[in-house]
């Protein structure tokens, strides 16, 4: 029997291709989920289901894409990767902290973007990358 979750507006999600259980702790020090060998300073986390779906979708690795419901245990801000520079007033509500992320649920029979947007968004990204830019931290 699986448990039914119903998520308040309040809910964070992160979106990985790591494979993560109940309990887990998202914490900083870990290699990048995007095309970067340097070490995560902070760990990121949105208030939308869409945001956390592109974070799965776009994390490299071999895993299976999944979305948590997570707690941030500590104080946490706006990401600047994304607020002001793509989307003034953090539509996509993108926070990142330095404190870890506690896994409280998983996200199951989520649906993902087309073939068509998950491409034209990857081959933007790949022109981002040749041209020198770390278009997602």
């Amino acid at each position: 029997m699986s448990e039914k979750i119903v998520f308040s507006r309040g809910s964070f999600f992160h979106g990985t291709k790591a494979d993560l259980k109940m309990g887990d702790l998202i914490i900083t020090g870990k290699k990048k989920n995007y095309k970067d060998d340097r070490k995560s300073e902070y760990v990121y986390f949105a208030g939308t289901l869409d945001a956390a779906i592109w974070g799965a979708e776009l994390a490299e690795g071999a895993g299976k894409e999944g979305i948590y419901v997570v707690e941030p245990t500590g104080d946490f801000e706006d990401d600047p990767n994304v607020t002001d520079k793509k989307f003034p007033g953090n539509l996509t509500k993108s926070y990142r902290s330095k404190h870890p992320l506690k896994i409280v649920a998983e996200v199951i029979n989520w649906e993902g973007h087309s073939p068509e947007i998950l491409n034209n968004m990857l081959e933007n990204l790949k022109k981002l990358y040749e041209e020198g830019a770390k278009a997602i931290d």
